[in-house]
């Protein structure tokens, strides 16, 4: 468990890898008992130490660990990934803190929502026996495992993902399922230390990764589908390399809701050229009526927005997401949906093309009822 763990988030408290792996235990005691097992072995090695604030207010210091260059080989392994995208082992972040590196494992553990396992008491024959087995607290479902979680995730702007150009973006998290509700998902954490428009950059930096190509075969397809698998390949002849995978920011900042509200409105107009999509309108109305169209995304970045504590307390599927475009808290799967695009649009044309039919079919028939001379 701390191996996985620790191979995805590469820096992290006891704590927190107990709330990743396994938050029925009472306490910390299991993860420490291991992390030391694999400190023994030079797998891993206290980096660093962090400071955090228990519900009850006690001020409570804690060790970072982080994996030896070994440790990540061995994790590799576990976590069936090669050894060159494992990244490094954080152990300057470490020393420094890491106060983002945990601010993103807050948010993982929210994204995840483990379950903790259910526990059976003993019955001892000294002592009553206990009624009924303890039951393990209820937690929404969470998007994972996590597994399919990476962090630090390279993004290169130009050059490669081994040597990526001045300028390239590091995700934060990354979710790599095929077959999920949502594929391929890309998330960027917000402690609110930069200002709305350096956050509407990074959706930039993302939508010109998107953008990048590269040959397979005799094919040209987006760079990122050389690494991750986002969902069917619609094929040849549809533009597969314009249908950009979804970005999330999770906002850890406590602040009042109308501040939150307003500094994700800000977010989301400095961002409005990469989310917005293009209005085509079809330039046929009745008098009187506006044209009737759809809204295009095709190069538009699906952009999400909640915040940590929304997510932690009703899990990824809960109605904790605003979609920019969209006019209220949507769950995950509505989120991603597009209901003003050309599907949409499509029906409402058949079914007016259908009643055009029906009026003309019904004046032809009058026509043919009249009496000759009229």
């Amino acid at each position: 468990m701390c191996l996985c763990a620790l191979g995805v988030v590469k820096v992290a408290t006891p704590d927190q890898l107990r709330r990743l792996t396994c938050p029925g235990t009472k306490d910390a005691a299991t993860i420490r008992g291991g992390l030391k097992d694999l400190e023994a072995e030079r797998l891993a090695v206290p980096s660093g130490s962090a400071v955090r604030v228990r519900e009850d207010g006690v001020r409570v210091t804690e060790k970072l660990w982080t994996l030896t260059p070994a440790g990540l080989e061995a994790a590799a392994v576990v976590l069936d990934r090669p050894a060159r995208e494992m990244g490094g082992t954080a152990r300057a972040a470490a020393a420094s803190g890491a106060k983002h590196a945990r601010a993103v494992n807050e948010v993982l553990a929210a994204l995840v929502q483990t379950p903790p396992e259910v526990t059976q008491p003993v019955v001892r024959k000294a002592a009553p026996a206990v009624s009924g087995a303890d039951t393990a607290a209820e937690v929404p479902p969470g998007l994972g495992p996590l597994s399919a979680w990476s962090t630090e995730q390279v993004l290169p702007a130009a050059g490669t993902f081994q040597s990526p150009a001045r300028g390239s973006l590091r995700a934060d998290l990354v979710y790599a399922s095929p077959g999920d509700v949502v594929p391929l998902m890309f998330v960027e954490v917000d402690n609110g230390t930069e200002s709305p428009a350096a956050v509407a950059a990074k959706i930039e930096r993302y939508r010109t990764f998107f953008d990048r190509t590269t040959a397979l075969g005799e094919r040209t397809v987006p760079l990122w589908r050389s690494v991750w698998d986002g969902g069917p390949d619609p094929g040849p002849g549809v533009p597969a390399d314009r249908q950009h995978p979804p970005v999330a920011i999770v906002f850890t900042k406590q602040v009042g809701q109308d501040a939150m509200k307003a500094r994700m409105r800000d977010v989301g107009e400095h961002a409005l050229r990469h989310w917005r999509g293009t209005w085509v309108g079809d330039g046929r109305a009745p008098a009187g009526q506006q044209p009737d169209g759809y809204r295009d995304y095709e190069g538009a970045v699906p952009l999400l927005t909640t915040t940590l504590r929304q997510l932690a307390a009703h899990g990824p599927h809960g109605p904790v997401w605003w979609r920019f475009g969209h006019g209220e808290w949507e769950p995950l799967a509505a989120a991603l949906d597009n209901p003003d695009d050309y599907r949409a649009y499509a029906v409402r044309d058949a079914a007016r093309r259908r009643e055009a039919e029906v009026r003309e079919r019904e004046h032809q028939e009058r026509q043919r009822e009249r009496p000759s001379g009229w």
